[in-house]
């Protein structure tokens, strides 16, 4: 199909004039290429803009060296600039885990790494601030999201404050934005086409309801708070009671619904403060009617023209008529985390203020959100040009929202929340319609997933109880009993799909949770969903190989990832294999580990290439934890303790220590034998090397289905398998 220019949100002067605008409402920056797609963020938040009446341009990926001049080529907007900074955290896109320079930028033209800056989100806004200092900036996506309050920076190591702290913008938007910034679009245009007080102040448009933005001044640990907002005239200043929005404040007096976190600057002293802070964050992420979250910091308040004296009240867009009926216990709001309550909280100096969540999407809404009108492609000023990223997920589709797994080194959770936002099926098939009609398409749907593969229409039971759940998991350490695990409605969605004429096959390239196809409920109907999805997904959308996330063979270690039993690997493998051997299929299962994990040890990483060689395992796909910012995973790393029980945890932090655990991946190796074997004799496990490298190693990694008894023990009889090779570098974990 082909499309015109302006079936794009512009770019340029030239695509302004074409549409015969002379001005705009909004004006994105991206950190990524542009791509009309429903998977990159700038592209869905321009397009739900759009699609509310507003006018929106895209400046992909300016140069940030010079005169600044993409930044200047269309002005100022009516309404404010907004800062996506990528669809990945541009820190993991542009470093590995050792911190050295990935070899290409999936989100840039031709792969290049030098299409932007480390920290966009910071670079971008200072640079727009000083050019515009009267316009309002709006952050947004991955990056922003997950820095949203005090944490760690594996890159910089060491703590960093909320980033509007070091980026100087009116407003934070944290996880999926578009009901947000389509709020907040609205309330800004409101308030400039409203009269004005003899004051000066708006009327009809709402005082803040605590005091404005604070001025630039220095951080006790040497940062730079530089939070100088827009002019004191901006109505942004006056709007702090959206949902999912984050903003800082000179002062403020929390309600007793108000979460009181430990300043940035107690995180500094104390690392178990970090720790305690982390559990309340993540409880309220995922909660469906959170607890508005502060945080103090040091800096003295330099109050302004717009800062008001009434107190604050908590935004009250969070709260349905469902939840006035449900009592709210005190929360950890009015005390210090992990201590007695305090009778009476005075007014708190400068602070990050996160206000709640909206509540999880509706299907409608989603629908919404993916029937815009994306064209699916690249713009057209990428012609000729590949972008690796589009290229893994054009033929893909997302058929959901959010997951529950609550895996502890993730932050999908912290990005989407916990529950499961489904689309619709008849929204599902129109985006199918859209895709087998691109040129290059040949009748392979690439994925038909989402954040987990089969977690579309699974949710609470009663959704009383999950109201009223802080769990960041429904399925760790067990399986919620409330949870409907039902894989029927999945099931339905591949069997509309495949029965278009234009689809060959399906197949599902997301993460595949097999404890969710292990669990026995006390629903049979549930049950029997499960043993059918199972044979259908081995038997009709696996391309020879079937992903599988185990993470690690030590239960201790699974249990602090959050991941259920190796030995439900055991039990997967097994129906796998004998699914294969009814079939005649001669398919893979290809298995996910991860190194340097917190509380994991060299001892068991040998214990994990013992039992992945007992499997016939040669591990490719493989990978040294990275810590990112606001994952359980991270915070443990850092501060030493896990952050739900404050017990002591262990955690490889030199390299010299991570290599030392990521080598035993790699037993097949000859040029790995030595230091493993010297590894073994060091750590006392010297009794492992005649197994793991004996003298004669000619580990076989081809052997037939035929062989392969499905009732012996996998431990002593393993059954061979060939290693992946030639697939992706690294694994995507944001959507």
């Amino acid at each position: 199909m082909e499309y015109r220019l302006t079936d794009f949100l512009p770019t340029t002067k030239k695509e302004l004039e074409l549409r015969g605008w002379d001005e705009v409402d909004v004006i994105l920056f991206s950190a990524d290429a542009y791509v009309d797609h429903p998977s990159f963020g700038a592209a869905v938040i321009g397009r739900t803009l759009e699609a509310a009446g507003f006018r929106v341009a895209i400046v992909p990926q300016p140069d940030w060296h010079g005169d600044f001049r993409d930044f200047k080529k269309l002005g100022r907007p009516r309404l404010f600039f907004g800062i996506s900074p990528g669809c990945m955290d541009s820190m993991v896109n542009k470093y590995t885990a050792n911190r050295r320079l990935r070899s290409e930028d999936a989100y840039s033209p031709d792969g290049r790494h030098d299409l932007r800056p480390e920290y966009p989100t910071i670079v971008y806004s200072k640079i727009l601030r000083q050019l515009y200092p009267d316009v309002p900036i709006v952050l947004g996506g991955i990056e922003a999201s997950l820095r949203r309050l005090t944490h760690y920076d594996y890159w910089q190591d060491r703590l960093r404050p909320c980033i509007l702290c070091d980026a100087p913008a009116d407003l934070l938007i944290y996880g999926m934005g578009e009901k947000p910034i389509v709020e907040l679009a609205r309330r800004l245009s409101d308030a400039l086409s409203t009269p004005h007080a003899s004051d000066g102040s708006p009327i009809g448009i709402p005082h803040a309801s605590d005091s404005s933005p604070i001025a630039t001044t220095p951080a006790s640990d040497g940062s730079s708070i530089a939070t100088t907002p827009a002019s004191d005239g901006s109505p942004i200043g006056t709007i702090r009671d959206i949902p999912q929005t984050v903003y800082l404040t000179s002062s403020i007096t929390p309600t007793t619904d108000d979460i009181v976190l430990h300043s940035h600057e107690e995180c500094l002293k104390s690392k178990r403060s970090q720790a305690e802070n982390f559990r309340h964050i993540e409880e309220q992420s995922n909660m469906m009617h959170a607890h508005r979250l502060l945080q103090p910091f040091a800096p003295a308040a330099t109050k302004t023209p717009r800062e008001a004296a009434v107190p604050v009240a908590p935004p009250a867009a969070t709260k349905t008529p469902r939840e006035a009926a449900v009592p709210v216990a005190p929360p950890a709001a009015t005390k210090t985390p992990g201590e007695a309550a305090v009778p009476s909280v005075s007014t708190l100096g400068p602070s990050v203020v996160v206000n709640p969540p909206y509540p999880p999407m509706t299907t409608a809404e989603i629908d919404a959100s993916f029937d815009l009108p994306y064209t699916r492609l690249p713009h057209p000023k990428y012609k000729g040009k590949r972008i690796p990223a589009y290229e893994m997920i054009k033929h893909s589709i997302n058929i959901h929202r959010g997951c529950f797994g609550g895996c502890a080194f993730c932050t999908i959770s912290a990005h989407q929340g916990k529950f499961i936002t489904c689309r619709s099926k008849e929204s599902i098939l129109r985006e199918v319609r859209q895709v087998v009609q691109m040129d290059d398409f040949k009748g392979y749907i690439s994925d038909l997933g989402g954040p987990s593969a089969n977690m579309y229409g699974m949710h609470g039971h009663n959704i009383n109880i999950c109201e009223k759940c802080k769990r960041p998991s429904c399925i760790h350490p067990q399986i919620c009993p409330n949870l409907d695990t039902d894989h029927s409605k999945l099931l339905d969605i591949y069997h509309a799909v495949d029965a278009l004429p234009e689809v060959k096959k399906s197949f599902i390239g997301s993460g595949v949770r097999y404890d969710l196809l292990l669990y026995h409920s006390k629903d049979e109907h549930a049950n029997r969903a499960a043993q059918e999805y199972t044979r259908e997904l081995i038997t009709r959308h696996v391309s020879g190989r079937l992903k599988v996330a185990p993470e690690h063979t030590s239960d201790h270690v699974l249990n602090l990832m959050r991941k259920p039993s190796f030995q439900q690997f055991y039990d997967f493998k097994r129906q796998f294999d004998r699914i294969c051997r009814e079939e005649g299929l001669r398919q893979q299962i290809i298995p996910y580990f991860i190194s340097s994990h917190p509380g994991c040890t060299e001892a068991d990483m040998a214990e994990l290439a013992i039992i992945t060689k007992r499997l016939d395992f040669q591990l490719e796909q493989v990978q040294d934890f990275t810590p990112t910012p606001m994952t359980v995973s991270t915070e443990t790393w850092y501060s030493g303790y896990n952050p739900y029980t404050l017990e002591p945890v262990q955690s490889a932090k030199s390299q010299r220590e991570k290599l030392a655990q990521r080598q035993y991946f790699f037993w097949y190796k000859p040029e790995e034998r030595r230091n493993i074997e010297q590894s073994l004799r060091r750590i006392g496990r010297a009794d492992l090397i005649s197994e793991l490298c004996p003298q004669n190693n000619t580990h076989n990694t081809h052997q037939a289905h035929s062989s392969y008894n499905p009732h012996a023990n996998p431990r002593t009889e393993p059954r061979r398998q060939e290693s992946e090779k030639g697939q992706r570098r690294r694994r995507r974990r944001h959507p």
